[in-house]
């Protein structure tokens, strides 16, 4: 169950930390976003250590379909509504940027970069994209409505949005990372005030990023109610047809494509974390309806925090850790948001003011129905019987029969058969 990225790529490989070491900045996470921070303080200057678990983009960065772009689903017309004129626009910015600043970097780096042109469709809703068109418009942006596409089926019409991109990430982070001072196996336990307990030893710094998918800290900022976690499943098929660009369905639910090469990338089959939803079954199912000679070269999943808004939280981690900084609720634009994320988490950390900082501020007003629902989806599991407990909060941890894995529904940990933690935020096995 490797995904495409990692069947293609050796990624470099580093030491574990053996005893107790300090450091200016510590950075929590060897996945994208920690990856970009550490290469960006690394040209400034900075005295900084990577610390990851595992072993660099073994969670959820290997199993991305990779996209480049701003174009967040319908976010904007929400985000008008929502936030007004002013964030919504610094929000489409900042993510803009972000899809700059990744060509630039790719110029020198043989990643399979291709500006693509992205498409958020609809099968059965085409006032939705008028009015995402309209707000883009408002915004500076030309997003012309289409009602035919590449796709194998007919849609309500979809948003094209230029110069956009796609690549491949592992690619791209075997270059990024072979320099940088990084640890691998080296697996952060708690933090003492201002030392990281790990493994093997100790990590003094004076700031951390946590970079960590989902943050790790239950005492702090209330991650655990802000954010739920959804898994997503992809396959990768041979002799499908060319569609000439990337496309996602409007619906949180819907399917995501997107060319690699000779290869098709089909996504979706989503559910939350610990529920049940369409998984590879129902990718499989509509290849072989859509692609009756296509050949499946290759199957994976990937899990995505979900914040309130639909806005991802990079910032101070909370008010009680001033020194502490996150990236967290990617909400499925995990390339994207990354970038963004170490951009502007790099000012933070030299003190330096960013014109993002208060659109992604993770103590921005959160009162929103979702909290509700994750504090009732909470209790619910609490309340639940079950022989397996998760050790994050004591939720009841359910048995995934698909994936061989005990999954927490209420924040997304998870485990294998034998008990071993495979995603945070849990921070360590189960007990026997």
């Amino acid at each position: 169950m490797n995904s495409i990225w990692t069947e293609s790529t050796t990624l470099p490989q580093f030491q574990a930390l053996e005893g107790s070491i300090k450091t200016d900045v510590l950075i929590i996470g060897g996945g994208i976003a920690g990856i970009l921070c550490a290469h960006f303080l690394q040209e400034k200057g900075v005295d900084y250590t990577l610390a990851e678990g595992r072993t660099i983009c073994s969670g959820i960065t290997k199993n991305t379909t990779a996209k480049i772009t701003s174009q967040h689903g319908l976010i904007y017309h929400k985000l008008l509504k929502s936030a007004g004129r002013e964030k919504a626009s610094l929000y489409l910015k900042a993510n803009q940027d972000s899809v700059k600043k990744y060509a630039e970097l790719c110029r020198n780096i043989d990643c399979d970069f291709e500006y693509k042109t992205a498409y958020v469709y609809s099968l059965n809703n085409q006032k939705k994209l008028k009015e995402e068109a309209e707000a883009l418009s408002k915004l500076g942006v030309s997003a012309p409505l289409l009602e035919t596409t590449r796709l194998p089926f007919p849609v309500a019409g979809a948003l094209a949005l230029e110069g956009q991109a796609q690549f491949h990430p592992l690619k791209f982070l075997t270059e990024i990372a072979r320099n940088l001072n990084i640890y691998e196996h080296t697996f952060v336990k708690e933090l003492k005030g201002n030392t990281a307990v790990t493994g093997q030893g100790s990590i003094t710094f004076r700031k951390a990023v946590f970079a960590t998918h989902f943050p790790i800290d239950n005492k702090h900022g209330m991650y655990f109610l802000k954010l739920y976690q959804h898994r997503s499943y992809a396959i990768a098929l041979k002799n499908a047809d060319e569609i000439d660009g990337m496309y996602v369905d409007e619906a949180q639910c819907g399917m995501s494509f997107r060319n690699h090469k000779d290869l098709l990338i089909i996504g979706g089959g989503d559910h939350r974390t610990g529920k049940k939803g369409g998984n590879w079954k129902e990718l499989r199912e509509f290849a072989a309806r859509q692609y009756p000679s296509a050949k499946e070269v290759g199957f994976w999943a990937t899990q995505d925090c979900m914040s309130l808004d639909g806005v991802p939280y990079i910032g101070q981690y909370s008010k009680g850790l001033p020194n502490c900084f996150v990236a967290t609720g990617f909400n499925k634009w995990g390339i994207t948001s990354a970038m963004t994320a170490a951009m502007l988490l790099t000012d933070l950390v030299l003190e330096k003011d960013n014109p993002y900082r208060e659109v992604f501020n993770p103590s921005r007003n959160m009162i929103k129905p979702q909290l509700l629902f994750n504090g009732c989806e909470a209790v619910g599991n609490l309340l639940t019987f079950s022989k397996k407990r998760c050790p994050h909060l004591g939720c009841a941890l359910q048995w995934n029969s698909l994936e061989h894995s005990w999954d927490c529904p209420c924040h997304g940990s998870r485990f294998d058969g034998m008990g071993g933690l495979i995603n945070n935020p849990a921070n360590g096995d189960l007990k026997k």
